[in-house]
This record gives C-alpha cells, structure tokens and sequence, in this order.
C-alpha cells in the first residue's frame, strides 16, 4: 500500500485553510487507491492542532522544535527530504503558496522527484498521477503528465477543493527530533506581515458583494460598502476596479488576485472574464446582477438578473428597510 503525503501549512498558531483542502482531496485519492493518508507537521513546541489533524489523517509525523517555529524553507527542505527517503509517498502535497512556492521546488532538486504546481485537481491514470492546471489565465485546463519516477511532488492551488467535515479518523501522532546533520538556514525570520490580507482576508467571507466596472464611478464603491454590511457581505470586486484604484488590490477576486469559496457570491456589475471566474470556481450559490444579458458571468451564476444594478440594490435596501 502507498502512501500520501501533506505538508501541513499554519501561520500564528492557526492552522492554514489550504492544510484542510489538501487532506481532503489527499483523503479522496487515499479512499479510492487504498493509500494511507501522513500529515507532516513541523513547528514550535506544543502545537495545538495536532488533535485537529490526526481526525483527518492515518498518521502525522511532528517535528517540534523552537528552530523550525518560524517558517523557514531551508530547515523544511532537510526535515522533509529526510522523511521522503525514509518513507517514499507515492505523492507529496503542499500548498500553492508562499510557502510551497520557496520549498517546493528546492524540495524537488533535493530529492529529485518530479514536480508539478498551481494543480487544481490531481488524478491517477495507468499508476501515474496526472495533473490539472490552468493555461491561459484560466481559459483552458490541461492534463499534466509527469516522467516515471517512485514518487512525486505537487503544489495545490487554494480554494481549488472545498473541504466536507469528515473527521472520522484517529491517526496515529509520531513525534520525532530534528535531523542531527540539519544545515544552518541561510536565512532568518525576522517578522511577519501579511500584505495579502490588508484589513480583511476575502478568502475567509462566507457572503461576497463583488463589484465591477459596472458600477460606474469610484464615488458609488461607498454606496456598495454599505449595502453590503447592511446585508451581512464582504466587499470584494474585479480586477478594473483594483485598476482603477477604487479598492485595494486584497479585495481582488480572480486569477491575479484571489481565489474565493464564499457561500454566496453576489456580482454586480461584473462581467465575468474568464479570469475572474475562475476565482470563483468554489463558490457556492453565484448571484450575477448585469445590464448585459450576454455577460459571461451568467454562464457561471446560480441565478441572474438582467437589470440595473442600482436598482436592485435600492429594491432590496427597500424590503430590508420595511
């Protein structure tokens, strides 16, 4: 039986969503190929959300030590390489991040196993893993094979899977020490500052009032912000309205910006090019308010209506008002 591997990702005591969207889709691949899923956990002393993981898991394999608190990509490569020969998982899962971004690939020439990144979905064919990636900004998907070898490295794109509750494990925790002969990091962390999020983080919104070019001028950006605390929203838009100055590059959805998984996604005013939708391929239910009734974002929404969208927005101010 082989084995999966996930590279638990956590910021500030807090595990990363893009943790619980890997194992879930790890878990899939696991149920369907009869692999046993690993959690390899490295951080601080005492981590909290080791019970947390091992609900999800087979196994976690937990380094802690006050040396690898901080992220640092030089210390990861040689705890996981070590892992990766010791062990030999069929696949190797990290996120598409920061993170997976410095240590995915200096973890690929240090074990020499292939790699494949910004996967939104992987699938096994004739014993190989194939992934899928978007080409194009997102206008096409392509399947990725990857050259024969015992085992193989991806990164996942965030918001790629929605995870469902399954804790319905109790893996094993396995605690082990730093490697003896771990290298001195070539580089320090000094502090962190999450520049992406600014004064919200969009990807964690369970309601999105998004707006786009649509709404005409930056004086009615106000307008939108109020109607969507009134109604319970997040503002967030698409990218002309970041190009525009009109709001913060973290209220961005879509492929330069962020990808979203509210419950619901409420439009308006946005077209809906292929890039920005592919921001949303997560969301729930998709509600596209839009003078055009060719706009492409109705090919994606739940529900539509082809109107103004000032008008609608004053019509459900009304109901809520009365």
């Amino acid at each position: 039986m082989g084995e999966i591997f996930v590279v638990a990702e956590h910021r500030e005591g807090e595990i990363r969503e893009i943790t619980n969207e890997m194992l879930f889709k790890a878990g899939e691949l696991c149920r369907e190929y009869s692999y046993s899923l690993t959690a390899i956990l490295i951080g601080g002393k005492d981590l909290a959300f080791v019970d947390d993981i091992r609900t999800k898991v087979d196994k976690v394999i937990v380094f802690e030590d006050e040396k690898v608190a901080s992220f640092n990509a030089d210390l990861y490569k040689g705890i996981i390489d070590g892992i990766i020969k010791e062990h030999k998982p069929f696949i190797t899962l990290l996120g598409h991040t920061p993170w997976g971004m410095d240590l995915a690939p200096c973890l690929s020439i240090k074990t020499g196993l292939p790699l494949a990144t910004d996967c939104v979905d992987i699938v096994i064919e004739n014993g190989k893993p194939i992934a899928i990636r978007q080409i194009f900004s997102g206008k096409i998907f392509s399947k990725v094979s990857l050259k024969e070898s015992e085992g193989y490295i991806c990164t996942i794109r965030p918001g790629a899977f929605t995870p469902e509750e399954r804790d319905d494990r109790q893996g094993k925790v396995i605690k082990m020490k730093l490697p003896a002969d771990l290298p001195e990091a070539t580089k320090q962390f000094i502090e962190f500052v999450d520049s992406g999020a600014g004064a919200l983080d969009i990807t964690q919104a369970d309601f999105l009032v998004s707006v786009g070019r649509g709404i005409g001028e930056e004086e009615n950006v106000t307008a939108m912000k109020e109607f969507a605390d009134l109604i319970g929203g997040v503002i967030s838009c698409s990218r002309p309205v970041v190009d525009k100055n009109w709001l913060p590059k973290y209220h961005q959805v879509g492929t330069s910006g962020k990808s979203v998984k509210p419950k619901v996604y409420l439009a308006l005013g946005i077209s809906g090019a292929f890039q920005h939708l592919a921001g949303i391929s997560g969301a729930g239910t998709v509600i596209a308010v839009n003078k055009d009734p060719k706009a492409p974002i109705f090919r994606a929404a739940d529900y539509g209506v082809v109107d103004d969208l000032f008008k609608i927005v004053d019509a459900l101010k009304e109901n809520l008002a009365g």
